[in-house]
């Protein structure tokens, strides 16, 4: 195998996020550099970079994208056209990037926490948005967005109150309204974690108390129960039928009713817990390693 030149993915740091991320990428890295493999770590949207020089760019931790979304879609087009192969798959990253994608998967039969899409330019009707997700409480959060930006947790009489605010962001961008789901506060969310389609390992990611947000830079906390067998099927399957072609993808989910129910199919940026399961960075590395053996025409 020829040596390819890779671009490891992250971002220009403004402090967001805690030093758990950033140790995750340095310590993959590492790895990769130890095993012989060509990789250099790179900032997505960096002027200086000549992404030519490049076989194959790694999208690891872009997570400011969400943030600057049209210089994003434009760097991606920039890559396709120098014939520049993407992990995960171009397609399937612009696919992801809007929260759109789960109203389509809720149309085609995936159990997905319902979704009501309000459409740019529109106003939020609390009362009706209320009645067709049957609660008392919503989520709305950004149709392109991530670590829980512009995303509000409302009550019937918040929603009311907040209304004129959301409108506002709405005439700006689109937007997703989903029932508050009560379990991520007292069963907490759940990651599944897959390289190359196979499973690597789960987490299960709960709020702090009164909070509804789990990531860990709000407070979460992380743990590594064995998932029940169910869950983790549930999890492949959407992996199967939604990831092809990735390095890597993340299931994030809640149990109810004694089924997996979808909250989040994460294939652009995620983190990927590595440090909480062992072997999880060598497993990454092999993931890496049969995609580099495949031949480059995959890259769209």
């Amino acid at each position: 195998m020829e040596t390819q030149q890779i671009a490891l993915i992250t971002y220009k740091s403004t402090g967001n996020y805690t030093g758990v991320s950033e140790e995750e990428n340095s310590k993959l890295l590492g790895l990769l550099q130890e095993k012989g493999l060509h990789v250099a770590l790179e900032i997505w949207d960096d002027p200086a970079v000549d992404w030519a020089k490049y076989d194959l760019v790694v999208l690891k931790s872009p997570w400011d994208y969400f943030d600057k979304i049209e210089a994003f879609y434009t760097w991606l087009d920039k890559l396709e056209e120098l014939g520049v192969r993407v992990l995960n798959p171009i397609r399937t990253v612009r696919w992801n990037a809007d929260k759109r994608y789960l109203v389509e998967l809720q149309e085609q039969g995936v159990k997905v926490v319902p979704s009501v899409w309000l459409e740019q330019g529109t106003q939020l009707d609390v009362a009706a948005t209320l009645a067709q997700l049957q609660s008392e409480r919503i989520i709305v959060k950004p149709a392109v967005s991530g670590g829980a930006k512009n995303t509000f947790a409302l009550t019937r009489a918040e929603a009311g109150a907040k209304a004129e605010s959301i409108n506002e962001l709405l005439q700006q961008e689109s937007f997703l309204a989903q029932p508050f789901i009560p379990e991520i506060q007292t069963q907490g969310e759940w990651s599944f974690l897959f390289f190359n389609g196979a499973y690597s390992h789960t987490v299960l990611k709960t709020a702090k108390p009164g909070d509804f947000r789990v990531q860990h830079f709000f407070g979460g906390t992380v743990h590594t129960p064995e998932p029940p067998a169910h869950l983790l099927e549930a999890a492949h399957n959407l992996v199967d039928a939604y990831a092809s072609g990735c390095l890597y993808a993340r299931v994030d989910g809640v149990e109810l009713n004694g089924e997996l129910v979808l909250m989040e199919l994460e294939l652009i940026e995620p983190f990927l817990f590595m440090a909480t399961s062992e072997g999880a960075f060598e497993r990454y590395y092999e993931a890496l390693l049969e995609q580099l053996q495949q031949p480059s025409a995959s890259m769209a």
